[in-house]
């Protein structure tokens, strides 16, 4: 408090001080006191010293002037004095003019103007410069930003660290690829995944301020570069001729710059460098940004840090942040609480979020309220969502309309929304596409929709093209594809791998005595991921492969959960194993089963069970059942044992 007061003290008595000169004809005190007056806002009482200063010559003063004379509402006499100081050297007054000539729509003029400040290293004469050319496409734009960021201006740094980033896209992958949230689908449709992207809305010029003056204690901005400013030295690494640091790739650059802008209190700058940590997994740092960012205002990057905290588990506080975007208008922050609800049952909460998102411009919001009714069968609203997102663009959307007419017995309705899906990037629609024309037996123009989804990574897509190229002898590329799939999750991919390997193996011999047992094959781990995952026949072949190696509990194991499944080929080894053992009682329950399900020789095992026990009917019974379900050879032995039967039976 008593700093305070001896700070105002101080001011006073410079002030006074100035005065003094001043009223006594000191020209330097003239100018500084106006100055001082202008920047209170008292232009009565700063006018005449600005103008006796200006008689003197002073050029800062006669920048000031032109200040004074802008803020009154006389734009043209304010050009007049800066054009006064320019010539006298003011860097500060060649920017003002250079800004008045721009706002007149004379661009030459303003280049010229600004092109003079810029040269005498003023920042904000270089960020104006910077944004003249960059509005023209012009490839000087980039040295101004530079020039104007490395003094310390940090909307230059801002949007010196976007172009470099837009760069880096071009060149391959873009960074900003953080979460901000749509299709809250739990993936009947493929879809689910979070938005990609930081849409930025640019700075107009108008952000600047107005210099004051040009002299060193009166500066509207420091002379020299933030701390973390990058140096200059030489070209990009992508050889662009800029003066970007050696060594350093684009996205580091961009990031060095966002550093910059971000510690000086900018939002974006503070947004779009939490999403290239994150994007790195740096998530800690990430959301230390986010935070920076989203407290001074920034919604999307409230979004995103409520998806950092939704990531790590605190759905809670995830749902205080994605609330407060979504009051400021952030379409994936309602979204995303659309989500939340739609996950809690609160179905009326979560349309009433979506339909914000819509309302905030986001298509998505149309896009999950479909979901949402479909969910709900409310198939014509579902339908009537769908139709909006897919009209505007939204590639899913396409495709769960096109499905959705399917299922509505349209297929010629749903081929058109398939097609415009696919052909906007939907994988899903592609391989959709390939169904289609697989159910019409148009099996070339299937088998071309299946590649493309395949290519984009489409784990059933790259199944059915291995399957198809299987089927054409070409095992080689065959492989390759179930290979793709298995390592996608595809249990029946994995097991066609397995099939495929199966075969190339020698026929295995019987193990040595002492023979220590041999490690699993390939083929045999495939054909265990395709058992974990469920696939029946899969569960059958691991059980045989157990079988022969003598491992009875793991084969009955495998078996078993086939069985259980509805696997009569398991139901029927099941019980071959179980008489072994001597549960023979155990073993005829299944093959019962097994012969219920179609498995002839199941039928058959029945069969010679009931003439063992003397039950000759049911042995008849069994045999006929065996005869009809086949295959040739039980047929023949059943058909044998039946007349046997019948003999014993009718002697």
């Amino acid at each position: 408090m008593r700093s305070d007061v001896a700070e105002v003290t101080n001011s006073v008595e410079e002030e006074a001080r100035h005065r003094r000169a001043a009223d006594s004809g000191d020209t330097a005190a003239m100018s500084v006191l106006g100055s001082l007056l202008l920047r209170r806002g008292d232009l009565d009482g700063a006018e005449p010293y600005l103008r006796g200063a200006t008689a003197d010559g002073d050029r800062a003063a006669a920048n000031n002037l032109g200040v004074l004379l802008h803020q009154r509402g006389y734009p043209d006499e304010a050009a007049g004095w800066w054009r006064i100081a320019a010539v006298g050297g003011s860097a500060a007054a060649a920017h003002a003019l250079g800004r008045h000539y721009r706002e007149r729509g004379d661009e030459p003029a303003a280049e010229y103007w600004l092109r003079q400040s810029a040269e005498q290293g003023h920042a904000l004469g270089a960020y104006a410069l910077a944004d003249l050319l960059e509005h023209r496409s012009d490839m000087g734009a980039e040295r101004w930003l530079r020039a104007a960021a490395e003094r310390g201006h940090r909307e230059a740094a801002y949007r010196l660290a976007r172009t470099l980033e837009r760069r880096a896209a071009e060149k391959g992958p873009a960074v900003t690829d953080f979460a901000t949230g749509t299709g809250w689908d739990p993936f009947p449709t493929g879809t689910g995944r979070r938005d990609a992207g930081v849409y930025d809305t640019g700075t107009a010029l108008g952000a600047d301020r107005w210099a004051l003056t040009d002299t060193g204690v009166h500066r509207s901005l420091s002379a020299g570069a933030g701390a973390d400013a990058p140096g200059r030295a030489g070209r990009t690494p992508d050889g662009q001729g800029s003066d970007a640091p050696r060594g350093l790739s684009l996205i580091d650059e961009a990031e060095q710059w966002y550093r910059q802008a971000a510690a000086r209190g900018h939002r974006r700058a503070a947004l779009h460098l939490g999403a290239i940590l994150e994007k790195r997994g740096e998530l800690k740092e990430a959301g230390r940004w986010y935070l920076t960012s989203a407290k001074d205002g920034e919604p999307r990057a409230a979004c995103a840090l409520a998806f950092l905290l939704k990531d790590a588990g605190d759905e809670e506080s995830a749902a205080i942040w994605w609330l407060r975007a979504a009051q400021d208008g952030d379409g994936n922050a309602a979204n995303a609480l659309g989500a939340l609800h739609t996950a809690r049952g609160e179905s009326q909460t979560a349309e009433r979020w979506y339909r914000a998102a819509l309302d905030a411009g986001d298509i998505n919001g149309a896009y999950n309220l479909g979901l949402l009714c479909s969910a709900q069968d409310r198939t014509a609203q579902a339908e009537q969502w769908y139709r909006r997102a897919a009209y505007a663009g939204h590639r899913e959307a396409a495709n769960a309309l096109a499905i959705l007419l399917l299922q509505g017995g349209d297929p010629m309705g749903a081929e058109p929304w398939f097609s415009k899906a696919a052909e906007a990037g939907s994988v899903d629609a592609a391989f959709n596409l390939g169904i289609l024309h697989a159910g019409r037996d148009d099996d070339g123009t299937a088998l071309e929709w299946y590649e493309r989804a395949a290519a984009a990574g489409h784990t059933e897509a790259a199944l059915q093209v291995g399957i198809a190229l299987l089927r054409d002898g070409d095992e080689h590329e065959a492989e390759r594809h179930l290979r793709c799939a298995a390592g996608g999750g595809s249990a029946e991919g994995a097991f066609r791998l397995a099939t495929v390997l199966d075969a190339r193996q020698p026929p295995p011999g019987q193990p040595a005595l002492g023979e220590p047992r041999k490690a699993k094959t390939e083929c045999e781990e495939w054909y265990e991921r395709a058992a974990e995952q469920g696939h029946r026949r899969a569960q059958v072949r691991v059980g045989m492969l157990a079988a022969d190696r003598g491992d009875v509990r793991e084969a009955a194991r495998w078996y078993r959960e086939a069985a259980e499944a509805g696997s009569r080929n398991g139901a029927f080894n099941l019980g071959l194993l179980l008489a072994r053992e001597g549960s023979e009682a155990e073993a005829a329950l299944w093959w019962t089963r097994a012969a219920h399900d179609g498995h002839g020789r199941a039928a058959l095992r029945l069969a010679l069970l009931a003439a063992r026990r003397g039950e000759l009917a049911e042995g008849r019974r069994w045999c006929a059942k065996a005869v009809e379900l086949g295959p040739a050879e039980v047929t023949e032995r059943a058909a044998r044992l039946r007349d046997a039967l019948h003999q014993e039976l009718t002697a």
